[in-house]
């Protein structure tokens, strides 16, 4: 599979708004998708951010396996990173803004002991693209402000909103990094919409499926597809096949492949999650 990659002009420019900007904030939105919470994290803006307070929010959370979701929030929180997870179209504002007061505690204290009740917490929310940033804050402002589209690359400014009494959000768009070092971290991306579909081959992002539903849950390929068990032990390019020709696209695996990935996207297959936590907070938990 080629390295896939995607890095456009717009990118850098948000890249370099976002280190403007933060100094103007008092805490930072950081979202990432619960689907892959490690894999969908840009390490440039963890660079960025350093020692400005920051929560890790995962969303889509109704799309990702509950338990693995769980597991990650524990795992972040041990790392001293403060982490909820949310449904971006049913969380609320009140739910939000109780984790940003809650992290920002000792600052809000030392305000009220000044006499400053009533200043807005100014927050920037950042990620990759197509992880739910402008549905989630057009919830939290109650307006289609926010520009949505399922696809990367649909905001392309910043823009501050407010929320609610207490709060000035700042949307940014997307932004993913200029190499993956990892070719999986392309694979798992495109998987779940965050790289445009004409910067990798479908097949073998769909062959990325295959091989990861037929370890982790392999009930859900045989109830989707129709599978017998010993259709199951073929080699995952002939599954591919067998599956195009089940679904009707005679030999077009490319279609068939597309289609395996958008139902894949839309939770067709069930709840998954790409990414393992760590083996010593499983461990710990259980």
């Amino acid at each position: 599979m080629a390295i896939i990659q995607w890095f456009p002009g717009h990118m850098a420019k948000a890249l370099r708004q976002v280190k403007e900007n933060i100094k103007q904030v008092d805490i930072v939105l950081e979202l990432v998708d619960a689907r892959l919470p490690e894999s969908s994290r840009n390490p440039q803006l963890a660079q960025i951010l350093q020692n400005k307070p920051s929560i890790l929010v995962l969303t889509k959370k109704d799309l990702a396996d509950s338990q693995t979701t769980a597991g990650w929030v524990r795992y972040y929180e041990t790392q001293k990173q403060p982490a909820i997870a949310v449904n971006s179209t049913a969380i609320s504002l009140k739910i939000i803004e109780e984790k940003i007061k809650q992290v920002l505690a000792d600052k809000l204290a030392l305000q009220a002991k000044k006499g400053i009740l009533h200043k807005r917490i100014r927050v920037m929310c950042i990620g990759i693209p197509n992880v739910g940033k402008s549905t989630l804050l057009n919830h939290l402002i109650k307006k289609n402000v926010a520009q949505v589209g399922n696809r990367p690359g649909v905001t392309k400014s910043q823009q501050w909103l407010k929320a609610g009494k207490d709060m000035l959000l700042l949307d940014t768009p997307g932004i993913l990094w200029p190499k993956f070092e990892d070719p999986m971290i392309g694979k798992k991306l495109a998987l779940t919409g965050a790289i445009k579909e004409t910067l990798y081959a479908k097949d073998d992002v769909a062959l990325y499926l295959l091989e990861h539903f037929r370890q982790f849950a392999p009930a859900s390929l045989k109830e989707r597809y129709h599978l017998a068990d010993s259709e199951l032990s073929l080699s995952t390019v002939d599954l591919l096949l067998l599956i195009t020709k089940k679904s009707g696209f005679k030999d077009d695996y490319d279609k068939a492949s597309e289609r395996m990935i958008l139902e894949c996207r839309k939770g067709k297959l069930g709840k998954y999650t790409l990414d393992a936590v760590p083996e010593s907070t499983q461990r710990h938990d259980g």
